[in-house]
């Protein structure tokens, strides 16, 4: 990927909406800014590398926040991510840091800012959308500061090369470095288009600014950040405290504005909740809801995406490590655990320990599927009694033992046809393919004699996976699309949770009812009405587990049992799943604890600055606990 500003190339991507490969240059420093902005062409150019500093929010192998909390457990154990949940990461040796990256990235802004009104040529509209967009990424990279460090530095021009140790910036209060974050944003939104096209596409936006500002303050209202008495003695050599000291309970009426503003001028230029069920070359799922539900993230460009990341996803991606195992293909490694897997809700809409009508006490019992299930398991096939009358996110995203993978690559050109594991196990008929999964020892998508490639869960997931991926030979990648960095759906959970919290239930309701009714379950009002009263406290965890279920595999869970501290509760603990060495159904039902370490300390709430950068600017304060 190391290439100069002077050699961009432009690519054309995905299923006919083109989009430049601007997240793919890598600014070279050398050149001087004299011939950086010589011209409209290298001015260009080294806007696009101005996003290059972008985290990648789905590295397969590297990716801070995909596969990093308690959602799913891989077989990838070898790999950088893995680190993280083991709390194998300290000041010395962060493995993961996005701390001198992000003010690489800042600086490059900067650049851009300071001399584009200096190319021959360019436009007025153009040096107001270049200046624009270098502003969103100067609010972007200071918010995942923030997030990923508490109070930052904050970068407000281009920082002198030349300034004297002593002279070195502190962290500011959390405050100010909200408050810069959502006044860059508000000033970027105003000289930016709502949408871009073809190869715009993924640039920053109005809606995209206003959008992530409701991120950035949902962050600063949120326990973590809001009141958090840990943090209190938290202080810069000054004494000048970076936390504030106590909750403020206005922090989350600020969230209810800008997120109500967000949505309105989203939904003015048409922004929608994805409901498409006619998309993509498979005709599974063939259930309307379930295929909506398993698209929603996977079709470019839809009406609900509000900004994307269009870097391609390439071999060792979520895809390539969700499908059923292919050798040099496809690596059966990504498994929702139980964890997560407790989280759907049941298909009246209601946690499944709170369900009624949900057979709760025997649900690691053994049963054979019904006729009647037939869209989500095969008739005949046994399996737990956890698998049957969930919820359709459950069957859109979740492979379980007895269900369905649905794959063209199960056809007779395909990979997994040729394969004898598979060939009784295969569903298809014109234009249609899925495969029977079996999640036994020496099922088709069982773990077998490999130490790797293998889903530790016994369940594996489908989220995220396309299910017109036809697989022939080892070489051939994955179906790419534009990952969302942030959709529709989460701004009405974040609606949500904000009325929640400034006690507006009516609309907490509203906002809630909208992600249900798209997922095909219930509104809340009619799954909870004889079950228990929609007080604040009981729909604050409704929210959550909404969140949790609908941005599941999304880089939220991450940041989100974090921001609502809890995550010693979920992640300080192995996960569980099904026994993936049994041979038969009733051994595997058995839950079993899967033997990696998972460790969270307080001090993981916060991220390691960096120990060679607290050595090199004795001004910085370093997080607790490191």
């Amino acid at each position: 990927m190391k290439t100069s500003i002077y050699s961009i190339i432009l690519a054309f991507i995905l299923l006919g909406i083109s989009s430049c490969d601007y997240l793919d240059i890598v600014p070279d420093e050398r050149p001087t800014e004299k011939d950086a902005f010589k011209d409209q062409k290298a001015a260009q150019k080294f806007l696009y590398s101005c996003y290059s500093y972008l985290p990648n929010p789905r590295s397969g192998s590297a990716s801070l926040d995909l596969m990093t909390g308690d959602e799913v457990i891989t077989a990838f154990e070898h790999e950088t991510f893995a680190k993280f949940p083991k709390g194998n990461y300290t000041a010395t040796t962060p493995v993961i840091s996005y701390w001198n990256t992000l003010f690489g990235g800042l600086r490059q802004c900067y650049i851009m800012k300071n001399n584009v009104q200096n190319v021959p040529g360019l436009s007025e509209r153009l040096i107001k959308d270049y200046t624009a967009q270098a502003d969103f990424l100067i609010a972007y990279y200071h918010f995942l500061l923030i997030k990923c460090y508490g109070p930052s530095i904050l970068i407000k021009e281009e920082p002198d090369v030349n300034t004297p140790p002593e002279d070195f910036s502190t962290r500011s209060s959390l405050d100010e470095c909200v408050q810069f974050v959502v006044d860059k944003f508000d000033e970027a939104a105003t000289n930016l288009p709502a949408k871009r096209f073809g190869e715009e596409y993924g640039l920053a936006t109005s809606i995209a600014a206003k959008a992530l500002k409701t991120r950035m303050l949902l962050y600063a209202a949120s326990p973590l950040f809001n009141g958090n008495s840990k943090y209190n003695d938290i202080k810069n050599d000054d004494g000048t405290p970076l936390f504030p000291n106590s909750f403020d309970p206005q922090k989350w009426q600020l969230v209810k504005d800008a997120t109500l503003d967000a949505i309105t001028t989203a939904e003015s230029e048409n922004y929608a909740l994805y409901t498409n069920n006619n998309y993509g070359e498979n005709g599974y799922p063939d259930d309307p809801v379930i295929r909506t539900l398993r698209y929603n993230i996977i079709e470019p460009a839809n009406s609900e995406i509000l900004w994307a990341d269009t870097r391609k996803e390439g071999t060792y991606g979520l895809q390539n490590k969700s499908r059923p195992f292919v050798s040099k293909a496809s690596w059966n490694g990504v498994g929702p655990t139980l964890a997560m897997l407790d989280r759907f809700y049941t298909e009246n809409g209601l946690p499944i320990n709170e369900d009624p009508e949900y057979d709760y006490a025997n649900r690691f019992s053994v049963i054979t599927v019904e006729q009647k299930d037939e869209k989500i398991a095969q008739p005949g096939k046994k399996t737990a009694v956890y698998n049957l009358n969930r919820e359709p996110r459950f069957y859109a995203w979740v492979s379980f033992h007895g269900g369905y993978y649905e794959l063209m690559s199960a056809t007779s050109n395909g990979a997994y046809k040729d394969d004898p594991d598979f060939q009784e196990s295969i569903i298809e008929g014109e234009n249609y393919s899925r495969l029977v999964t079996s999640m036994l020892k020496n099922g088709n998508c069982g773990r077998g004699n490999r130490t790797n490639n293998y889903n530790p869960s016994g369940f594996l997931n489908k989220k995220g996976c396309d299910p017109s991926h036809r697989t022939k030979l080892s070489s051939e990648g994955p179906i790419e699309y534009p990952w969302p960095v942030i959709r529709l759906a989460e701004l009405y959970l974040t609606m949500a949770e904000a009325c929640v919290e400034v006690n507006d239930l009516a609309n907490a309701k509203k906002y809630l009812n909208k992600v249900r009714v798209r997922a095909g379950i219930p509104t809340v009002e009619e799954a909870w009405s004889t079950i228990a009263e929609l007080s604040q406290d009981k729909l604050r965890e409704i929210v959550r587990q909404e969140r949790q279920i609908e941005l599941y595999l999304e880089n939220h869970n991450f940041w989100d049992m974090r921001r609502w501290m809890l995550a010693e509760e979920t992640f300080n603990k192995k996960h569980n799943g099904f026994n993936t060495e049994a041979d038969d159904v009733e051994n595997y039902v058995n839950v079993t604890e899967i033997p990696f370490n998972r460790v969270f300390k307080p001090a993981n709430y916060l991220l390691p600055i960096p120990i060679k950068d607290i050595n090199v600017n004795t001004n910085l304060v370093q997080n607790p606990g490191y």
